[in-house]
Order: structure tokens, then sequence, then C-alpha cells
């Protein structure tokens, strides 16, 4: 379907631009959310004669958002969540964490300017674009981990995952058994047989 955008639209072109795409994306985004017209003779002719006040508008919402994404860029929200010891979250953080987190930071933003390819499934500082508008888009920092201390140590460029991975490392080292490599597999060692000779003696 051939339509003319109303507002600039990533990977397709900017206001005024008569693009071709796909009927379903047209139909259940661009012509609904009032980003694009059908590219027809009564369509062109209204775009033209409302071209001036559509840029006008345009260029009014560019500077609130950007007066906003002044604010906004480079805020931290910290978000608590439960992982395992290698950092996989149990769950996710998904667009509407994202939104809660920039509210209770005192920011408001539509779940449908915050553009996340894939939802957030591990501990640590993840960039999180905000596009106010089709020309305006900030970066956040969302950082994931399992309780405020260490959120902070993330904050200070610790590796937290890390850190975990070189506790387990110690813990299980501290619970391994010397091996004797004298023995044949499943030998039972002299003085492990002596102590228990003992420890029967006594009894």
């Amino acid at each position: 379907m051939d339509i003319i955008l109303l507002e600039r639209v990533a990977n397709l072109g900017a206001m005024g631009d008569v693009v071709s795409v796909k009927d379903g994306y047209a139909r259940n985004f661009l012509l609904p959310q009032k980003k694009a017209l059908r590219a027809n003779e009564a369509n062109r002719k209204v775009y033209e004669a409302n071209r001036e006040r559509l840029e006008k508008e345009n260029a009014e919402r560019r500077t609130d958002a950007e007066k906003s994404g002044e604010k906004l860029d480079g805020t931290e929200i910290v978000l608590i969540r439960s992982s395992s010891n290698a950092g996989q979250l149990y769950g996710s953080v998904n667009v509407r964490d994202v939104v809660s987190g920039l509210e209770a930071a005192g920011h408001k933003v539509d779940k449908r300017q915050v553009v996340m390819g894939h939802p957030i499934k591990t501990l640590g500082i993840h960039d999180v674009t905000i596009a106010l508008h089709p020309e305006v888009q900030v970066t956040i920092k969302a950082n994931v981990a399992r309780s405020d201390d260490e959120a902070e140590l993330q904050r200070q460029g610790v590796d937290v995952i890390g850190q975990m991975a070189e506790e387990d490392r110690a813990e299980s080292e501290g619970f391994t058994e010397a091996v004797d490599p004298t023995l044949e597999p499943g030998e039972i060692p002299a003085d492990l047989i002596e102590e228990r000779a003992e420890a029967s003696d006594e009894a």
C-alpha cells in the first residue's frame, strides 16, 4: 500500500514522503496511529493544504521532546529481581517494568515510547532507548540487581555475576576432598581404614 507519512518513521522516511509498505503494517499501525494517510489524490490535497500546520505542530512536539529528553537522558532506574547464581532472572524485566521504574523516579513516559528489542533476563546495567519523538531518542539505564547493595556495586562497575561465580567456585573447592593418586578407583585409603577400626574399638 502507498502511504503519505505524517511524521518521520524510522526506516521508512520523513514527513511528506510517499512510501510503499505492507498492507498489514499500514492498516494495523501507521493509519490508526495517525502516522500516515493512504496515498490517493484526495489525501494528497489534504496533506498539501495542512502541510504548514503539520510541520509547525511537529516542530513544537520535537522541541517539547528535546526538553524532556534533557531531563531524562542518562537516568538510572534500579529494578530489584530474584535470580540464579549465574545471574539469570527468575522471570524478566519488560516495558511495563521500565515505565513503572521511570514513574517512581519522577519521569512519565508512555509504554509505546520504550524501545526494547527483547525483555531483560540477566542481572546487570542495561541500556534502554526511550523514543520521545520520531526525531528525539534518549538512553536510560536499567540497573537490574538482587538488592540495593548489589545495585550500588554494579553502579561502581563491579561485575556482580563474576563475583558470584568466584564465590561458587571457592565454595565448591572447599568441599572437594584430596584424592590419593596411588589408589585404585573405589579403594579406601589406609589411614581411613585405621580411623574406622579405632572408632569401632573405642565403641
